[in-house]
């Protein structure tokens, strides 16, 4: 190929105008411009227009279409889905839960989604598909289930792979053939700001309050249910009874009736300033509207007979959020098989989850008292802008600080109605200061602190024998706080800590290792329940003998004292109806106060 050279002798000798410079100019960037176009064909580089990513545009989900358009969403567990469908068809929305995650849900995101993700990423994107294929499956074309469907989910901007699960979803509903299906993102860091006049899905107060609702009385629940079933008499009687109270209490929130302010009288409240807030806000709070359901659900559970003279070890579940909360394949089934191996396990609800961000949001307005973040130019402030952010900074703290007072006291309402069995949420604060040590509360992302906070909480306040921390397969976050851990068990040597990286295989694996561990909390609980059936001086025929007498100690509602130094439901069972033997002055048939190895098993 023939070449050419821009040499001195090319360029055009000018007499120096202005005109004769800028030509000059055009012709050396003209000659450069043929001299990188030959350079590149002669070595078979193709410069090709960058074209950069830009976010598909989506059709948008509108209010004249609530009554055609079906919100699906999933997630959480059965028992918050439930009740979440109920909040929102309470307030007009046509809704579908997805079902909990399978294998073959994984498979299928895999397939259609990247490389590198984490599983519940494939997880839940996958059950998506799987979902939409079924509809397909079933006679539905593909515009009725792109045009009459939407995705609900929570979104995030977090330094893990969870903020990409919105270009995920897009990227698989695209590939598997559902291009174009619209999914709703609700922001962690938005609030009742993300409502828009014309939007489907309106982020108002009733929609907030329709789902704190089922979420805490999902927790509370679902708490009550892992307590019942590993001392029930009758096997698969707490299942029974709570899918009855999920579905008192799905009626109940479906059938809720909140104020109308359109309505004539409405209108003229609405004209007082922030009138509809604060209506809404006192329904919520001197309100019995749920309570009356409590205490018919509250008779139901009641009458599931337990029998608490059982040795259990206590699991304590921590770990990233989904995987610690999900009922499937998403976390190997962990919990049914920690309980077919004789563990008590203690879930973690979704209010604690709810605090940490309430809390979190409040030490981001501690560090940024004073401070200006919206200021782009150096002048200097002025006292005036110096009050204002005073005033914005205490404005903020009352309002977090309220919001966390209020969503306390309506969750501690709940504990009550049912006899203050569900264990109360720890203090954020207390987590913190736990945690700050091995694990900077500033540092955000996941669970931040709250991994390392909770097991030491449970640890060295007696709650558990062992924690167990679930997380997917190369969760960053999650991975931080196993970093940290070492030093954490060092400190506290009475901690049985097992961390287990989930994943769409591995069952026989994690459960192996799971067995393990669960033997060591088998024999520290053994050995608890030992000791303190010793101290009571009775048999354990002899203590059963008496519970079975006593209709009150068969209730799940029956109040167990909680000892220091004694970790285990049953332990602290036997020694409170050592205590009331003793108080009758019943005597042990038997004069020895040792205890057989099998009468504990």
């Amino acid at each position: 190929m023939e070449t050419t050279t821009i040499t001195p002798e090319a360029i055009p000798v000018l007499d120096g105008s202005h005109k004769e410079k800028v030509d000059k100019e055009q012709l050396i960037q003209q000659m450069l411009l043929e001299e990188k176009k030959r350079l590149e064909a002669e070595y078979g580089v193709e410069n090709k227009e960058i074209d950069h990513f830009k976010k598909p545009f989506e059709k948008m989900f509108t209010k004249d279409q609530r009554d055609t358009t079906t919100i699906l969403f999933g997630g959480l567990t059965w028992k918050h889905e439930r009740l979440i469908k109920g909040a929102l068809e309470g307030i007009g929305y046509k809704t579908e839960m997805v079902p909990t995650p399978s294998k073959k849900a994984f498979q299928l995101g895999k397939e259609y989604g990247n490389n590198g993700q984490c599983n519940p990423t494939y997880f839940t994107v996958g059950n998506l598909v799987e979902y939409l294929q079924g509809l397909e499956a079933k006679g539905m074309s593909k515009e009725d289930i792109i045009s009459n469907h939407v995705f609900f989910t929570a979104g995030a901007c977090g330094p893990c792979r969870f903020g990409m699960y919105e270009a995920e979803y897009r990227l698989a509903l695209r590939n598997s053939g559902f291009d174009g299906f619209r999914v709703l993102l609700f922001q962690q860091t938005g609030g009742l700001s993300q409502q828009e006049a014309e939007a489907g899905l309106e982020m108002n107060l009733d929609f907030f309050l329709g789902i704190i609702n089922a979420m805490m009385l999902g927790d509370i629940i679902n708490e009550i249910g892992y307590q019942i079933r590993p001392y029930e008499v009758v096997e698969g009687e707490t299942d029974k009874v709570m899918q009855e109270v999920i579905e008192l209490f799905y009626e109940r929130l479906k059938s809720k009736r909140y104020f109308d302010f359109n309505s004539r009288i409405g209108k003229i409240i609405q004209k007082i300033p922030s009138s509809e807030y604060a209506t809404k806000f006192i329904d919520q709070i001197l309100g019995d509207y749920y309570m009356e359901t409590a205490n018919e659900a509250r008779k139901k559970f009641e009458a599931i007979k337990v029998d608490r003279t059982r040795m259990k070890p206590t699991v304590k579940i921590t770990g990233e959020f989904w995987a610690q909360t999900t009922e499937g394949d998403g976390n190997f089934n962990m919990f049914p098989f920690l309980e077919r191996e004789g563990a008590q396990v203690i879930v973690e609800p979704i209010a604690t989850w709810i605090m940490y961000m309430l809390h979190q949001a409040q030490s981001v307005n501690e560090d940024q008292k004073g401070i200006n973040v919206y200021k782009e130019t150096d002048e200097k402030e002025t006292l005036m802008d110096k009050f204002k952010l005073i005033k914005d900074y205490n404005s903020s703290k009352v309002t977090i600080r309220l919001a966390e007072k209020i969503f306390e006291r309506e969750y501690n309402r709940y504990r009550k109605a049912f006899g203050n069995i569900p264990h109360e949420l720890v203090d954020q604060k207390v987590l913190k200061e736990l945690a700050h040590d091995f694990y900077h509360s500033r540092v955000e992302g996941g669970e931040g602190h709250l991994e390392v906070g909770k097991s030491i909480y449970y640890t060295i306040n007696d709650l558990s024998h062992m924690i167990l921390s679930l997380k997917p397969f190369g969760c960053m976050p999650s991975t931080q706080s196993d970093g940290v851990q070492s030093a954490v068990i060092n400190r506290y040597k009475d901690m049985i800590f097992l961390p287990i990286e989930t994943s769409g295989e591995g069952d026989v694996n994690a459960h192996s290792r799971v067995q393990m561990a669960l033997g060591e909390a088998k024999a520290k609980a053994k050995s608890e329940f030992r000791e303190c059936l010793n101290k009571t001086g009775y048999t354990l025929e002899e203590i059963k003998a008496y519970a079975d007498s006593h209709k009150e100690l068969q209730s799940p509602f029956f109040h167990i004292t909680h000892r220091k130094g004694v970790i285990g439901t049953g332990a602290n069972f036997i020694l409170d109806v050592g205590e009331m033997m003793s108080k009758e002055g019943i005597k042990s048939v038997s004069q020895t106060s040792e205890v057989k190895e099998e009468s504990i098993l």
